[in-house]
C-alpha cells in the first residue's frame, strides 16, 4: 500500500480533485463555513495527494472540501502529504473513506457508501479494521442491511427474521461468484432465526471448514454440537439499560445481546475469530 514520504505546499492550480473522492454531495454552504475557519485558524489537517496521470500535476485523493475552501480564500498553495506511489480507484478511495471517517465523522448515506465501499474493496470485516483501524462496530453496523438481498431486507423488515440469521443465512447460500441462492437464503434465514447465537457461530464455522458439505448437515451438526456455557454476571442499572436498548435495535432478547457483545468485544481485542 502506498505511504506519505512527505509533506510540502503544493499550487492549487497544480492539483486536479480525483474521481475516488468519497463525498459525491454538493459541498454547498458548508464550504464556506470551513474556509471562514481555516482563515481565522489555519489548515489543520493536510490534504492527501499522489503524481496524477498528467505530468506536473497532483491528484487530491482527500482533502477535496478543504482544497475548495482554499480557492474560496484565493489561497495559491495548500499543505499536501505525497504518497509514494500512484493508487487505483479503489485504493484511492479506500484512502479517501478512511481519511475522513477518521478525521470527521461523514453523515448518513455517505457514511453507509464509504463502510460499504471498504468492505467490499478488503472484502472482510476483519480486513477492513486490520487496514483502517475504523472500529470494529462501525464497520459491522454499517455493513449488515445493506448487504442483504431484497428478500432477506423484507423478511427483517417485517420481523420474521434478525437481521444476523439474515446475513449468515447469505454468506451460505451464496457462491463462488457472489450470487446467493434467494430461495435458500430465505429458508435457511427462517431455520437459523430461533437458533442461539452459540448455534449460528457453529453453523458459521461449519460452513467454513466444510464448504462441500449440504446446508441440512451444517445445521445438523450446529444444533447438535454447539457447546454452551452460561456464565453469571453483576453489572450496574446503566449496562443493563444499555444492553436492553442494543436488544431492541438488534431485535434479539437480552441474553442473545449479552452474548453478542462479550464476542464482540473478544474480536475486537483478537482473543476469537469474527465470522467475517
Amino acid at each position: 500500500m502506498a505511504k506519505i514520504t512527505e509533506y510540502r505546499e503544493i499550487p492549487l492550480d497544480d492539483l486536479t480533485i480525483g474521481t475516488a473522492q468519497v463525498r459525491t454531495q454538493e459541498p454547498g454552504r458548508e464550504i464556506e463555513d470551513l474556509a471562514e475557519s481555516i482563515k481565522v485558524q489555519g489548515l489543520l489537517q493536510p490534504i492527501i495527494v499522489c503524481h496524477a496521470q498528467k505530468a506536473g500535476k497532483w491528484e487530491i485523493l482527500a482533502g477535496q472540501r478543504r482544497f475548495l475552501a482554499h480557492r474560496i480564500l484565493k489561497r495559491k498553495s495548500i499543505p499536501a502529504a505525497i504518497l509514494d506511489e500512484r493508487v487505483e480507484e479503489g485504493e484511492a478511495k479506500a484512502i479517501s473513506i478512511t481519511e475522513n471517517l477518521m478525521r470527521r465523522k461523514l453523515s448518513g448515506k455517505d457514511l453507509t457508501d464509504g463502510i460499504l465501499h471498504l468492505y467490499k474493496y478488503y472484502g472482510t470485516i476483519k480486513a477492513v479494521v486490520e487496514a483502517t483501524g475504523l472500529p470494529h462496530h462501525d464497520v459491522r453496523d454499517n455493513v449488515k442491511y445493506p448487504r442483504l438481498i431484497p428478500e432477506l431486507k423484507e423478511k427483517v423488515d417485517n420481523q420474521e427474521v434478525d437481521i444476523n440469521a439474515a446475513l449468515k443465512a447469505q454468506d451460505a447460500a451464496t457462491d463462488d461468484c457472489g450470487e446467493p441462492d434467494v430461495k435458500v437464503a430465505v429458508e435457511l434465514a427462517q431455520t437459523l432465526n430461533p437458533m442461539s447465537d452459540v448455534q449460528r457461530r457453529k453453523f458459521s464455522q461449519e460452513s467454513k471448514k466444510h464448504p462441500e458439505s449440504s446446508i441440512s448437515d451444517r445445521v445438523e451438526q450446529a444444533i447438535t454440537g454447539a457447546q454452551v456455557t452460561q456464565i453469571l454476571v453483576t453489572i450496574t442499572q446503566e449496562t443493563h439499560e444499555a444492553i436492553q436498548k442494543y436488544a431492541k435495535e438488534e431485535k434479539i432478547n437480552q441474553n442473545a445481546a449479552g452474548a453478542s457483545l462479550i464476542e464482540e468485544a473478544l474480536i475486537g481485542h483478537g482473543l476469537l475469530e469474527g465470522d467475517n
